[in-house]
Parts: structure tokens; C-alpha cells; sequence
């Protein structure tokens, strides 16, 4: 389906009031344009490493809307320039120049999937996206199914690969592992597949948990729901919506000196106060496998894990990024 696009060239300060005008116009779903730069509460809500790099703010903004074909959009934007005209008179508009165009609707939540093909992490572990065909598997393949839908988590990315590869490292037969910051679960579905006990997946994003609930079913793991706190049942996983850092009553309902591997493929911004909390729900001798480090964010986090009772047992790195597997040091005692 075309649509008729209309943009309005404007300022940022003038934005919230054509955006009211669009309204009573009975526009709706519009979309803003500008160079100004996020705030603190935003790049901490959006759990954001490294700015997009973004021409100097110059108070321009453009504001684009859609609207249907049969539309008489002559017609509209000649109100919309008349209520324009009426806001000028408290606020700086701009040239509020209108310019016309068509774009064609399309599924920006699926197109992704062209591009999303079978790959290798590793010599002997393969990513199939679930809407694809495998057509070359060697002996031994461990073969994911994996939709990673909106969530982080495609295993592509090299800090995922990092995360694998120290997995593999250091997860033994039997262990419970904690996967903080699923994403699509492609952590907890390795980790299983490995040869963990069972998994435990957190993460803050209601949409993530479901999806990381349907990779665990795709991939015939057992999943598993506690009525109260978390059930460590050999054999199955259990993904859970919340926060270990910022909610205790979450982060006791997780357990506490229980899980021999943590792993949490997140931001550093995040695994810097995660690095002060978690030795808590590791057992003796556990592994705190960290990843999603930007390299100019490496050493924080490093001092961050020495400050908070670490050792660090191995740096990984791959292209920008850093991965830190840590131990609790041996002085320290588990929970204190």
C-alpha cells in the first residue's frame, strides 16, 4: 500500500504544537526529525554505550506524517498552514515550509529476516533462524533454532560470540547457569545445549522473556515455571521478566550461592553496579562471564570487578569489543 507523505519543515521548539495541531487535524502517528542530542534519563532508560554521531544541533526539525491516498492532502496542508500562522504568534516556526512525496508501506518488523541466514559461531555450533533451511550440517553440529523477534540475540554479533566462547570454556556437565539480560535466550539455550543442569534467564523487557520462552520451546528445551521463587529443576529453563540490580525482592526470589556460571551479555554501563551484586547468587568457584563491553569502556568495567572482590581470569576480545571472565577472589566469602 502507498501512502501520500507530508513534511513540514519547522523548529524543535515549535515541534510540540504542530504536533497538537496535527492532531486535531486527525493526523496521527507522525514522525519527528531533529539533531537534538538524548538526555541523561534517556540514554539511561535506553541502556546506550555509544551516542549516534549527530550533525550540531541548529533548533531546525522536520515532521513528517502520512496520510492515505484518497486524502485530499492540497486541502490539509493548507490548514496546517493556517494553524501554523496562528502559532507564530507565541513561538518561532521556522520557514514552515510543506513538501509532498509517496512512500510505500512495508513490514519494517520482518524485512530484517532476508538478511538473517544459517551461519556458524564457531566450528561446531550453527544458528538456523527458524525460518530457514539448513542444508549443510557436519557431524557433531550443535544446530539453535533461534527468532530472535525484537530482542538482542541473534548470536552474530561478536559480543554474543565472545559470551559462547567462554561458555564453553568454562560451563562444566551439570552446572546451573544465569543468564542476566536474555535477550532471546540464546545464552540459556547454548548454555543448556552445553550440557548446563538448567538455566535461569532474567531480563528487564517483558517482550524478550516471552520470546526467549518461544526459542527454548523451538529448541525442545523444557521450560519451567516457579510459583514463588526460582526452582532450579534439573533439566529445564525458566526466563523471568524483572531486575537483578535495581530490585531485591527480584534478585532474592533468584537464589543466592547457587549458580556456578553467571553470564550477562549486556552494556557496560550495566555490568559496572551488576559487578557490585551478583557475587551474591554465585556458588563457590562460580564464573562471572561478562560481555557487551565497548573497548573504551573496558578498564571501568575492569576496575569495577577488582573493587568489588573479582579476579579476573581471562580478557577476551573481538573487534571493539571486550569480554572479562571473573572469579570471586578466594579470600572473599560468597554472598558477603
Amino acid at each position: 500500500m502507498k501512502w501520500k507523505k507530508l513534511t513540514i519543515e519547522t523548529t524543535t521548539q515549535a515541534v510540540d504544537f504542530i504536533s497538537d495541531l496535527l492532531s486535531e487535524l486527525g493526523i496521527e502517528g507522525i514522525e519527528i526529525e531533529d539533531n537534538v542530542p538524548l538526555s541523561e534519563e534517556d540514554k539511561e532508560r535506553m541502556f546506550i554505550d555509544i551516542l549516534p554521531e549527530l550533525p550540531e544541533d541548529d533548533g531546525t526539525a522536520r515532521i513528517h506524517c502520512y496520510l492515505e491516498m484518497e486524502q485530499d492532502v492540497e486541502d490539509i496542508a493548507a490548514r496546517i498552514s493556517a494553524g501554523m500562522e496562528d502559532i507564530r504568534a507565541f513561538t518561532e516556526v521556522g520557514t514552515g515550509r510543506i513538501s509532498f512525496g509517496e512512500t510505500e508501506d512495508k513490514d519494517w518488523m520482518n524485512n530484517w529476516k532476508e538478511f538473517f541466514k544459517p551461519f556458524r559461531v564457531d566450528d561446531s555450533i550453527v544458528i538456523k533462524p527458524t525460518w530457514e533451511k539448513l542444508e549443510q550440517v557436519r557431524e557433531g553440529d550443535m544446530v539453535v533454532e533461534l527468532d530472535p523477534g525484537t530482542a538482542f540475540g541473534t548470536g552474530a554479533h561478536e559480543t554474543t560470540k565472545l559470551c559462547i566462547g567462554n561458555m564453553k570454556k568454562y560451563l562444566k556437565t551439570g552446572d546451573i547457569l544465569l543468564d542476566v539480560g536474555c535477550g532471546s535466550g540464546i545464552l540459556s539455550v547454548i548454555g543448556l545445549k552445553l550440557g548446563a543442569g538448567c538455566a535461569v534467564g532474567t531480563d528487564i523487557d517483558a517482550n524478550a522473556v516471552e520470546t526467549a520462552k518461544e526459542n527454548a520451546a523451538i529448541n525442545h528445551l523444557c521450560l519451567h515455571q516457579s510459583q514463588d521463587n526460582v526452582e532450579r529443576v534439573p533439566g529445564t529453563v525458566e526466563f523471568l521478566t524483572g531486575n537483578v540490580i535495581g530490585d531485591d525482592t527480584f534478585a532474592d526470589c533468584i537464589g543466592e550461592g547457587c549458580y556456578n556460571v553467571v553470564v550477562a551479555n549486556i552494556l557496560a554501563d550495566v555490568i559496572i553496579p551488576l559487578s557490585a551484586t551478583v557475587k551474591k547468587h554465585m556458588a563457590d568457584g562460580a564464573y562471572f562471564i561478562s560481555s557487551g563491553i565497548i573497548d573504551m569502556k573496558a578498564e571501568e568495567v575492569r576496575q569495577a570487578l577488582l573493587e568489588n572482590g573479582f579476579e579476573i581470569v581471562e580478557e577476551t576480545k573481538m573487534k571493539d569489543w571486550v569480554s572479562y571472565v571473573a572469579k570471586v577472589k578466594k579470600q572473599d566469602t560468597c554472598g558477603t
